[in-house]
């Protein structure tokens, strides 16, 4: 545990009491500060109960007197839609609204290191798609070289889980948009941005307050180095805003799909081969095809922010390289299930929206595409351009029908179950095909959540194979 610093003595007030509550509730006792935990949830409440919290009901009138600041989970509103009315009541009372990322930083330095020959440091990622697998494979690069690292934020471990970091440690932290747009430090040594893609609209009030949530990253702190996916309008906008010259090498410019030039730091994926230039130089590469775990344009972006991560943090090309080939994927993206008599059976559940599903099915060549749950809003309308590889689509859930409707030039069949479309596509599948479950769309149709999918995609797949 990493103890809150700077609130000795005084009260904070915690709102909202799943994982990441009550590691901020733990990691402010342990600061001497006096936490007050509220959740709308008697469940939650019974649960902090239980550890020995206090609670204290911030729905009351007089709920503030005496209170410090209020720390307030990621998925609750404090502007748009609409504030939450305890956060709104928080800031009528002039009480500070901060969150456990803000609280992180500010009281990350604050141990022994002074003692230390290397001072730890963050990597902070974030954008709209990517965010976990960068994460998780910055983390494995770093751990493949030897190096310590631990990894947190939207993924695995909350911030205050982890341990306080040892000499030369490197912090990796996936963060959404939730978790960066309320903190009041933000102060990474490298940040990364991704991508730009519209998602979480109503809570940022449009695709401009999402971007400038995400743009916080990198301008309330000042990281030493930024990575800036240049691929959209809004990266090549905060390449532009950090970079002080064009050849500012505190600005490493990446791209999937196009040579980036000029006389500053760059790294680019063009038909799978990553290229690093410095100084108009090329002073690195690495063919990407061979890598089993990263496949498509889209792990290829992935994997070249990892790279710019690494050679930021000093390790070599052949070094990175070596820790890419060894990077199996993170589940239900793009994960590679099974192969059998030619073909290979890939889960990425993960793609719940058509942005994300149009991502993996530009990196197959023959597709069996299993899609469908509980569609969005547009449904798999915004995937025409992106079907050409699509052999055959096998429908399932409450959207199949009307994802077949969307589909009248692409080969196609309602399955209705996981079971279902699974056999069918096993069935019907030739060597070099895929059998993808790219579902765009949601889960909550017939699963409790999209892992519970991708589990149910896995196990049928292995069903099929024993069988044959």
């Amino acid at each position: 545990m990493i103890p809150v610093a700077g609130y000795d003595g005084r009260r904070v007030a915690v709102l909202g009491l799943g994982r990441s509550g009550l590691a901020v509730a733990r990691a402010l006792e342990a600061g001497g500060a006096v936490p007050l935990l509220w959740d709308d949830s008697a469940e939650a409440r019974a649960r902090a109960d239980d550890q020995g919290f206090f609670l204290h009901d911030l729905s009351r009138a007089k709920a503030w007197e005496g209170v410090d600041r209020l720390i307030v989970s990621p998925g609750i509103p404090h502007l748009y839609p609409a504030p939450n009315r305890i956060v709104a009541a928080a800031q009528e009372a002039g009480v500070p609204v901060d969150n456990d990322i803000g609280l992180f930083f500010a009281s990350l330095g604050s141990g022994d290191w002074a003692a230390f020959d290397q001072p730890p440091r963050v990597v902070a990622v974030t954008g709209s798609n990517g965010k976990s697998t960068t994460s998780a494979l910055i983390a494995h690069l770093l751990e493949s070289a030897g190096r310590p690292v631990q990894l947190a934020g939207n993924i695995g471990r909350g911030v205050f889980d982890l341990d306080p970091p040892c000499d030369g440690e490197v912090i990796v932290l996936e963060l959404s948009s939730y978790q960066i747009e309320l903190a009041r430090a933000l102060t990474p040594d490298i940040a990364v941005f991704l991508n730009l893609t519209p998602d979480h609209l109503d809570r940022h009030g449009g695709l401009g307050g999402y971007f400038a949530a995400k743009r916080r990253l990198f301008a309330e702190g000042g990281p030493d180095r930024a990575v800036i996916g240049v691929d959209e309008p809004e990266g090549c906008f905060l390449a532009g805003q950090l970079a002080e010259a064009p050849g500012d090498l505190r600005v490493i410019r990446i791209s999937a799909g196009r040579k980036l030039g000029g006389p500053g730091w760059s790294v680019h994926a063009r038909k799978g081969f990553l290229a690093e230039w410095r100084k108009g130089a090329q002073v690195g590469s690495c063919d990407l095809r061979e890598m089993p775990g990263l496949p498509g344009a889209h792990n290829h972006q992935n994997a070249c922010a990892a790279w710019a991560v690494m050679r930021a943090l000093g390790l070599g090309p052949r070094e990175i390289e070596a820790g890419l080939r060894g990077f199996a994927g993170l589940p239900h993206r793009s994960q590679l299930v099974a192969e059998a008599g030619g073909v290979r059976f890939v889960n990425d559940s993960k793609a719940t929206n058509a942005e994300s599903a149009a991502q993996a099915l530009q990196a197959f060549a023959r597709i069996r595409w299993i899609a469908g749950g509980l569609g969005k809003e547009g449904g798999i309308a915004p995937l025409g351009p992106h079907l050409g590889a699509v052999v055959k689509a096998y429908l399932i859930g409450h959207s199949a029908h009307d994802f077949a409707a969307q589909l009248p030039d692409t080969a196609h069949e309602v399955c209705s179950t996981m079971a279902e479309a699974v056999a069918r596509a096993a069935a019907e599948a030739e060597p070099g095909d895929t059998v993808l479950l790219a579902p765009a769309a949601a889960s909550f149709d017939q699963y409790k959540d999209f892992e519970a999918r991708g589990e149910d995609f896995m196990a049928q797949v292995a069903r099929v194979l024993d069988r044959s």
